[in-house]
């Protein structure tokens, strides 16, 4: 991804906004095109370095793809918004649009079968906490015919991530003045069309600009 350097965020920050974002596409290439699924994501922390594991439904030919040719490309996607010029304090200004995003490059494996279970285990953990104080749901809750079935419906993944690249695209290049102004519009318009995106970016420009 071609990120300028104005725009460029330092690994730890790509990777925080990964581990709480927790939802992505795996890209591979299959005989020359781009194949690509939407998944759930965990980032798996062994001292300084960080691995990524999904996992696809069996019946998805992605995972055969990756076995015969492992380098992917996991790309994660925060709120993105059109800015109008309008909404600037200078003048001669042109459309854009703000957003947020991480691509990481990588070399992913298909895991053991006895490895499932704890990646699901681990996956429904981390999204679970989330939603305390609701007690975190557990994998053992389920009957063990249930169980088996869903596990040998699903292939498990894991991603060692070799390069990792963040754009916080958020008018870095626009005066402070001009950077207020369009985070208040984007408060203003809120998120008529149903998505989070203006919002969103109103936030992260806000912060942005505190750093």
């Amino acid at each position: 991804m071609y990120v300028p350097p104005i725009f460029r965020a330092d690994e730890a920050k790509c990777w925080a906004f990964v581990e709480q974002r927790g939802f992505g596409s795996l890209i591979a290439i299959n005989d020359g095109f781009p194949v690509a699924a939407h998944v759930p994501l965990l980032v798996v922390r062994d001292g300084d370095t960080a691995k990524i594991e999904v996992h696809l439904a069996r019946a998805n030919p992605l995972h055969e793809i990756i076995a015969r040719a492992p380098n992917v490309l996991v790309t994660v996607q925060g709120p993105d918004a059109y800015i109008s010029p309008d909404w600037y304090t200078s003048k001669d200004q042109v459309p854009t649009w703000n957003y947020i995003a991480v691509h990481m490059n990588g070399r992913a494996r298909v895991l053991p079968d006895d490895a499932k279970w704890p990646h699901v285990d681990r996956l429904s953990d981390t999204f679970e906490a989330r939603l305390a104080p609701k007690p975190i749901w557990k994998s053992s809750k389920m009957t063990p015919q249930k169980r088996e079935m869903l596990i040998r419906s699903i292939v498990a993944l894991e991603i060692e991530v070799l390069s990792i690249d963040g754009s916080w695209k958020l008018a870095q290049t626009k005066t402070r003045s001009d950077r207020m102004e369009v985070a208040r519009m984007l408060d203003w318009r809120g998120d008529i069309d149903g998505g989070s995106g203006a919002r969103g970016i109103s936030e992260a420009m806000k912060l942005s600009l505190l750093e």
